[in-house]
């Protein structure tokens, strides 16, 4: 593991030694760095670490509000390398996510961190699902999926012994990964290049400043200022934000629009109790439905040998909630008075009742399991973890599938960089995304 400094210590110019914050006054404690990170999640890890190898002569500086890394979505997630099947040919998220996927298996193989191909089946049950399907294999073909096939039944069943379909796209470049074990690596290549990580440090203001750092000769060389809960404060000449579940706030800080807005949608997964494991080899995900606004229930093992099932999707009444009883008075009001919400909440009505249905009764969720592995019963799974993800939406309830930036306004716009948004799989595509945010950095700041 590597070290990081909690907020409570800042680096001070001169100093023989860090400082406790309580022993010396606020305003004495100026650290100044040419570009500063906020944000410990995968993207704002593989983006710094980007950044300090491209740059190494100038120094950096990566905020995160939690006493660790990568505790939320880059902590919660399935753990799959996805191939790129699902994307538009030729779009951003089909671009990234294959080159994300081949960057991702070679910096494993470069680092020692494990991982297993253990392959993907989306299948098709129903007849009304094979048109489906193979306008996915055609996508697939078009965005360079490596090894992607058709199979039948009976290769289903090879792959897959107590699997059932009439049809599957078998993709053997997915994968599985500890993503949280991945994104703790780009970090601890962050440090060894000289960035420093400081932990602890929930961001709440970032504005110009308006002089210099006392006991400073460099005047406004690092004109904004960034202030955290507690009172501390980062001086720098850029600042890049890659906030997650709260990119929106950050962005609202330094005087952007709140939209897209960050709407919480909490996936619950159920676990197979071990002695059913061999049930489940690889991957199986259902032909996705385009009526509705997420995948579906899909069978995912895990590093650790366990293998979770589902999940499904339902409004999480706080951005951190990962708990059916978890609740933020100002999260949730945040999402229930947003008009894009309330629009797409009346577009998927039928859809987003089943999903809180399935979610109380698992029952319900074993029922769209067994469609795949009919040997499957409610006595084989168990309640498991659940996850967060941070869906963007726009006024009109639809859901933000690109990439968005965003900058401050005044005099702050010319040195803030929002990643207001970066759509799944953005952990398969975090290393090609962290050259993309990069590239957009030195477009907008002279570094």
């Amino acid at each position: 593991m590597f070290r990081t400094i909690s907020a409570a210590f800042f680096r001070v110019a001169g100093a023989a030694q860090p400082k406790l914050l309580k022993d010396v006054p606020v305003r004495q404690l100026h650290s100044t760095y040419d570009v500063a990170v906020v944000g410990g999640g995968i993207v704002g890890l593989a983006t710094a670490r980007e950044l300090i190898l491209r740059h190494p002569s100038l120094s950096f500086v990566l905020l995160e509000k939690e006493k660790e890394l990568a505790v939320h979505q880059s902590g919660h997630n399935s753990g799959v390398i996805h191939s790129g099947i699902y994307y538009t040919p030729g779009s951003l998220k089909a671009r990234l996510c294959v080159r994300g996927a081949t960057l991702a298996y070679e910096y494993c193989d470069k680092k020692g961190l494990p991982y297993k191909k253990c392959g993907k089946l989306i299948v098709a049950v129903e007849q009304e699902e094979i048109p489906r399907l193979k306008a996915l294999y055609e996508r697939g073909l078009k965005n360079n999926v490596r090894d992607l096939s058709v199979v039948d039944a009976k290769g289903i069943r090879e792959r897959e012994p107590f699997c059932r379909g009439i049809m599957a796209l078998d993709s053997p470049y997915t994968g599985i990964v500890d993503w949280r074990m991945v994104a703790l690596q780009y970090g601890k290549d962050f440090e060894e290049a000289g960035g420093t990580v400081v932990t602890e440090s929930e961001v709440n203001d970032i504005s110009m400043a308006k002089e210099g750092p006392e006991g400073s000769a460099e005047g406004m060389k690092y004109p904004i200022a960034i202030r955290d809960k507690k009172g501390n404060e980062v001086r720098c000449r850029y600042v890049l934000t890659c906030g997650g579940l709260y990119s929106d706030r950050l962005s609202q800080i330094s005087g952007c629009s709140r939209e897209p807005r960050i709407v919480p949608f909490r996936g619950d997964y159920l676990v197979l109790k071990p002695e059913k494991h061999y049930l489940v080899k690889g991957n199986i995900y259902p032909v996705p439905d385009p009526r509705f606004p997420f995948l579906g229930v899909h069978f995912t093992p895990r590093m650790d040998g366990s293998v979770w099932l589902g999940p499904n999707a339902v409004l999480a009444f706080k951005r951190e909630g990962y708990r059916v009883y978890d609740f933020n008075v100002k999260d949730f009001a945040d999402a229930l008075s947003f008009r894009g919400l309330q629009k797409l909440v009346l577009k998927n009505i039928t859809y987003g009742m089943g999903e809180m249905y399935r979610g109380v009764f698992i029952g319900a969720q074993v029922k769209l399991l067994q469609r795949y592995i009919p040997e499957i019963s409610l006595s084989d799974v168990l309640r498991g973890p659940a996850g967060v993800r941070a869906q963007a939406l726009d006024r009109d309830g639809n859901l933000v599938d690109d990439f968005v930036f965003d900058g401050g306004v005044g005099e702050v716009g010319g040195r803030v960089l929002h990643v207001r948004n970066a759509p799944s799989p953005a952990a398969t595509s975090s290393l090609a995304i962290g050259e993309m945010i990069a590239d957009e950095v030195e477009s907008r700041f002279s570094l």
